[in-house]
């Protein structure tokens, strides 16, 4: 991906003597939104792992492209499929609402290599109570880079709230582990032992979340009508926006974290590869782990639209006597 957005320093920075004839619509994805078919395919290149390796100057020459068309200086000689490589290479890159350039590991691109091999190394030491904690603690520490990174509206988020929303995330992952360990040591079944890290991610999720954007559902996140002309900061927006991120955490975990301990299950019984080579069990799970990834990753992103909307009847009642009678739904960016 990155490789294919180079487009000749020439094009983006001389002077132009003729300007771009393309009518592009940049504030939309390429594909149809309003398809779950559309958002995949739009998701597939936001997650796309080799975005990663964009230099800053392409990503640079990739932001500048896309302002030039929106000021109406874009070259002439930049094609219409250039424009939307330079557009998506920019958007997995910056934020949506603040624009400003996201840390390298919390951007939606990094989503499968990192969460591959901490997944891996998670369900591969699951038994033993300090790496539990630890690799509890490392998952943690992850999905609070990728939450704050993908916060929505342009607030930022307190220290504090960063730190309390950490610690409640870290100690519900590891409580969640250690307990079913516990629990799951009487069972007959080894495979049930294998399900617990998805357990708890899953509980951790569903708090980490909430609290690394507790300041957008105590203030609520930035609203705005069909023509894109922002309404106000509604919370019940924000209550909204969350929850889908949170079913789409859990949904996304769920392949990765389901299918292969069956598998590694079968192989420690049949005593394929891992009794000869059991330093292998890493490594298998990572690359099996990797090959969900790679598709659950934007297919469960693209459950719900980017730009999310509700029914201007379910505002706030201050916000919703403000919109002219002839609206009926307002929109947001739910994050992700």
């Amino acid at each position: 991906m990155a490789g294919q957005i180079a487009v000749d320093a020439d094009v983006s920075t001389s002077s132009v003597s003729s300007t771009s004839t393309l009518n592009v619509n940049l504030d939309a994805p390429r594909w149809d939104q309003s398809t779950f078919s559309g958002r995949a395919k739009h998701f597939f290149t936001i997650t796309d792992p080799r975005n990663l390796l964009a230099t800053s100057s392409q990503l640079e020459e990739a932001k500048s492209l896309v302002f030039q068309y929106r000021q109406g200086k874009l070259a002439s000689s930049v094609t219409e499929d250039q424009l939307w490589q330079a557009k998506n290479l920019y958007d997995s890159a910056f934020h949506p609402d603040t624009g400003e350039k996201m840390f390298l590991i919390g951007r939606m691109s990094a989503q499968v290599p990192m969460n591959m091999t901490i997944t891996g190394f998670m369900m591969t030491f699951y038994k033993t109570t300090p790496a539990v904690v630890f690799w509890q603690w490392i998952n943690q520490s992850f999905n609070a880079i990728v939450n704050y990174t993908n916060r929505s509206g342009d607030s930022p988020i307190p220290l504090r709230t960063l730190g309390i929303s950490y610690v409640l995330a870290t100690t519900a992952a590891t409580g969640t582990a250690l307990g079913l360990n516990t629990i799951v040591k009487k069972a007959a079944s080894p495979l049930i032992g294998r399900y617990v890290p998805f357990a708890a991610v899953a509980a951790a999720n569903c708090i980490n979340i909430p609290c690394m954007r507790s300041r957008e559902l105590m203030s609520g996140i930035p609203v705005l009508d069909e023509n894109g002309n922002r309404v106000g900061e509604s919370r019940r927006a924000a209550t909204l926006a969350i929850a889908q991120v949170v079913v789409s955490r859990v949904v996304m975990a769920m392949p990765g974290m389901a299918t292969p301990p069956i598998i590694m299950n079968y192989m420690e019984k049949k005593g394929i590869i891992l009794k000869r080579f059991p330093w292998m069990a890493a490594p298998l799970q990572i690359g099996m782990i990797g090959i969900c990834l790679v598709f659950a990753t934007p297919l469960c992103c693209a459950i719900f639209p980017q730009k999310s909307s509700m029914s201007a009847t379910l505002l706030e009642a201050d916000i919703r006597d403000k919109l002219p009678p002839s609206t009926s739904r307002v929109y947001f960016n739910k994050g992700l």
